[in-house]
């Protein structure tokens, strides 16, 4: 019984029809913010949610029944725990906030697929180095915020009346998003040389900083990359020189059966 449970929930076809559920309940859960189509399938949906909530849980029990307590030591079956848990709690007055929690149950899509679990620990792998790039890239904010409200405020109110306004429009700025028509050139009628504030902070923010935690992501990407391929090429090996152990015990099998018939 216990073999073939651990087959059943290790086999590909359960995996991929677990994969299925998932992609076709986020496609039910887009639909149901259509007020037009709830009207006329509303039933059918709730039909299909709960068939796919009672799904997932019997999947949690019976990988909790197989891997017992291996199954809390592992990072990706305690998220999928959490968001099953979080779709059968009932949902009342006051907890409003766990019918919008339970679309979390579509990432459960990054447990299931391989490749995309190799993308998020990844992107986990680099967070050291991403937080000591964003620690600076926040001081940076916060020295040119500063510099913004006392340089700005009074001409421009609307965009730094206020430290929070500064930081705001300064991210802005930072994405590139009318910046220069909507926000700069104005700026620059009144105040000539703010070209030079704007400027140094760009090339800062935008095309050092925000390009370092591009550049951290993308070695780590290349790190898991070389792992795989190390990990291929080690199978390979493995596969050669289990088939040419194979041919050896051939080899002399050959040669003994020669010798006996020589004999």
């Amino acid at each position: 019984m216990f073999n073939h449970i651990k087959n059943l929930i290790d086999s590909s076809s359960f995996q991929h029809f677990i994969t299925t559920l998932i992609v076709l309940n986020g496609i039910t859960m887009g639909l149901e913010t259509s007020r037009e189509f709830m009207l006329s399938w509303a039933t059918a949906i709730s039909i299909f949610n709960t068939f796919v909530i009672g799904t997932f849980v019997i999947e949690i029990v019976l990988r909790i029944y197989v891997y017992r307590l291996n199954f809390f030591k592992d990072p990706w079956s305690l998220f999928d725990l959490f968001v099953v848990a979080i779709s059968v709690m009932p949902v009342g007055e006051g907890f409003e906030i766990l019918r919008v929690l339970r679309v979390l149950r579509l990432f459960r899509l990054v447990t299931v697929v391989p490749q995309m679990r190799k993308i998020v620990a990844a992107l986990a792998s680099v967070i050291p180095g991403m937080l000591s790039i964003a620690g600076i890239l926040t001081l940076f904010f916060y020295v040119f915020a500063i510099m913004a409200t006392q340089l700005f405020r009074d001409e421009f109110p609307q965009w730094f009346g206020t430290l929070g306004e500064s930081f705001y429009t300064l991210f802005q700025i930072m994405t590139l998003e009318s910046w220069s028509m909507g926000i700069v050139r104005p700026i620059l009628e009144v105040y000539p040389l703010a070209w030079i504030f704007f400027i140094v902070f760009i090339f800062v923010a935008t095309f050092i900083m925000i390009n370092l935690i591009v550049a951290i992501v993308v070695d780590a990407m290349a790190v898991i990359n070389s792992d795989d391929s190390a990990n291929e090429a080690a199978d390979s090996e493995k596969k050669i020189s289990d088939e040419i152990a194979n041919l050896r015990d051939e080899i002399s099998q050959l040669k003994e059966l020669l010798q006996e018939r020589v004999k």
